[in-house]
C-alpha cells in the first residue's frame, strides 16, 4: 500500500505580529503615486468644504480602485488593506468610502477622467524610456502600425432591483456597458454604463465611447500615430463609421475595421466570388479550411451608398466546425461565412491581412472577461450615478494592473490574466520589520516569485518621475 506523506501539524494562534499579506498589493499603491494618479484623483475630488470622513476623497476613490484591481468585489473589501496601515497607510471605513463614492456627480467623473489621461501620459512616457516603447498589436506574425482600439458591449446581470437595471436583449436582467479597450497594451481606455435596454448597435453611444477613449490617449500618440478602431457587427452602423472618418479632419489617422451583417445582396455576391484564396492563421501561415475574398466589386452599388468613400468589403468563408450554428444560407453552402468593412486603402496590406487583423478583435473578450473580474462584473449600489463611478474605478484598477505588467514584470507575469496576478503576486504574506531609520518588507525567500516581486519593486523605485 503506498503511504500518503501527512501535512505538518500545525497549532494556531491569533497574536502573530509584523506579518502583513497582499504585500505585492503596496506595488499598485506606489506605481499610483509614480504616475501622478494619486494626486490628480485628489485634484478631482478636492470640493470645497467636502471631505469625507476627514479623508481625502481623492485617495478614498484611489484605494478602492486599488482594492478593486486586487479583487475586491464590494466596498467591505476595503477592510482588508484597512487591517494592515503598516503597508497602506490610513483606509477609509466603508461608510466613509460609500460617501466618498457619492460626491462623484458627471462633473467629478469628467475630472476623474482627466486624472487617468493626465496619469496615462506620465506612465506611458516612463515606458517608452524604460523599455524602448509602446507594445504593439499583432496579427499574422506582424506588428500592427500604430494604436488598435476595440470596442464591446457586455451584459451584467444584477440579482436585485439598481437604477436603471432593465430587462436585456437576451432575456436577463440589469446593465449594458459598452467599453473600449487598447489591444497594445490591455488598458481600458473608456466605458459607459447603459441600462440593459440599451441597443447593441446604437450610434451615438458608441460615439460616446470613442470619444472618451481617443481623450485618454496621449497628445503624443494621438496626433501622428495610426490609429484602428475595430467592432464586431454592433459597430456597423454609417454614422459610427463616418464619425471615425470624420476625425481625420482633427489631425488623427484613424481608421475603421467592422463586422458585417451578411443581408441578402451580400449572400448574391459571396454567391458571385470566385477569387477565393488562402485565409491566414495567426501567425501568419495559411489556415486550412479557410478562405477569403474581396466583395468590394461585387456588391450592388447601393450597399455601400452610405458608407464613407473608399470602403471595402472583405469575407471570410471556413469549414464549420462540429457543433457550429448556421444560418439557412451557411447550411446550403456548407461553408460559415463572416464579412467584414474597412476603410484600409489598397495597398495597406493583402485581403489575408485585413481579415486576420479583424479577427484579433476577439481579444476583447478575454478583456471584458478579465473586467469582469476586475470590478464591473458586480455594481455595488441602488443608484445608478454611484455605479458609473465604480465603474469608472474598475478601468483604473485594470488600468493599474496593465501598468504594473509592462512596467514592472516580465516573462509570464508580464502576460498573466488578473486571478494569477493576484494569486502568484499581489497577495504574498511578507513580514515587516523595522532598522536604520528604514521598514523593510521581508518576502519569504522560499516563495516561487519571490526575486520577481522584489525586482518589480526595485524597478518602480527606479521610474523616472515627472517634473514638479
Amino acid at each position: 500500500m503506498q503511504t500518503i506523506a501527512s501535512r505538518p501539524k500545525v497549532v494556531v494562534t491569533a497574536d502573530g505580529r509584523g506579518v502583513v499579506g497582499h504585500a505585492g498589493t503596496r506595488l499598485l499603491t506606489d506605481l499610483a503615486d509614480a504616475t501622478g494618479l494619486t494626486g490628480g484623483f485628489g485634484d478631482a475630488l478636492a470640493v470645497a468644504g467636502r471631505r469625507a470622513g476627514g479623508h481625502d476623497p481623492g485617495r478614498v476613490a484611489l484605494d478602492v480602485a486599488v482594492m478593486i484591481a486586487d479583487g475586491g468585489r464590494a466596498i467591505a473589501d476595503l477592510g482588508v488593506l484597512r487591517a494592515q496601515p503598516e503597508l497602506f497607510g490610513l483606509v477609509a471605513s466603508d461608510p466613509t468610502a460609500w460617501r466618498a463614492l457619492e460626491l462623484i456627480d458627471a462633473a467629478a467623473l469628467g475630472r476623474l477622467r482627466a486624472a487617468r489621461a493626465a496619469a496615462r501620459e506620465i506612465a506611458w512616457a516612463q515606458l517608452c524610456e524604460t523599455r524602448g516603447a509602446l507594445p504593439a498589436s499583432t496579427a499574422a506574425g506582424r506588428d500592427v502600425p500604430g494604436l488598435v482600439l476595440d470596442i464591446d458591449a457586455t451584459i451584467v446581470i444584477t440579482h436585485s432591483e439598481k437604477e436603471h437595471a432593465t430587462p436585456t436583449w437576451k432575456r436577463t436582467f440589469g446593465y449594458h456597458p459598452l467599453a473600449c479597450y487598447l489591444d497594445n497594451t490591455r488598458e481600458a481606455l473608456a466605458a459607459i454604463l447603459r441600462p440593459g435596454r440599451a441597443g447593441s448597435n446604437t450610434a451615438s453611444d458608441h460615439i460616446t465611447v470613442l470619444d472618451l477613449a481617443l481623450a485618454q490617449i496621449p497628445d503624443p500618440h494621438r496626433h501622428g500615430t495610426d490609429i484602428l478602431v475595430r467592432t464586431d457587427a454592433a459597430g456597423h452602423t454609417t454614422a459610427f463609421l463616418h464619425h471615425v472618418r470624420s476625425l481625420r479632419e482633427h489631425g488623427l489617422s484613424t481608421c475603421f475595421s467592422v463586422g458585417v451583417p451578411i443581408t441578402a445582396p451580400i449572400r448574391d455576391a459571396i454567391g458571385h466570388a470566385t477569387a477565393w484564396i488562402d485565409a491566414l492563421d495567426t501567425d501568419g501561415e495559411p489556415r486550412d479550411g479557410a478562405q477569403v475574398v474581396e466583395l468590394t466589386h461585387l456588391v450592388a452599388a447601393h450597399v455601400l451608398a452610405g458608407y464613407p468613400a473608399g470602403t471595402r468589403l472583405i469575407a471570410r468563408r471556413e469549414r464549420p466546425h462540429p457543433g457550429a450554428q448556421l444560418d439557412l444560407f451557411d447550411t446550403i453552402e456548407g461553408w460559415r461565412h463572416q464579412v467584414i468593412a474597412t476603410d484600409t486603402p489598397i495597398g495597406g496590406g493583402s485581403i489575408q491581412y485585413l481579415e486576420v487583423r479583424h479577427r484579433g478583435h476577439a481579444r476583447v473578450e478575454d478583456r471584458i472577461r478579465c473586467g469582469k473580474n476586475t470590478g464591473f462584473g458586480r455594481f455595488p449600489s441602488r443608484v445608478f450615478a454611484i455605479n458609473a463611478a465604480w465603474l469608472e474605478l474598475a478601468l483604473t484598477g485594470q488600468d493599474l494592473l496593465a501598468w504594473t505588467q509592462h512596467l514592472l514584470l516580465d516573462g509570464e507575469l508580464a502576460r498573466a490574466e488578473p486571478h494569477r496576478l493576484r494569486y502568484q503576486v499581489l497577495h504574498v504574506a511578507a513580514r515587516i520589520t523595522h532598522g536604520a531609520r528604514r521598514t523593510f518588507l521581508r518576502i519569504h525567500a522560499s516563495w516561487p516569485w519571490a526575486t520577481e516581486l522584489a525586482t518589480a519593486f526595485a524597478r518602480l523605485a527606479a521610474l523616472p518621475r515627472p517634473a514638479t
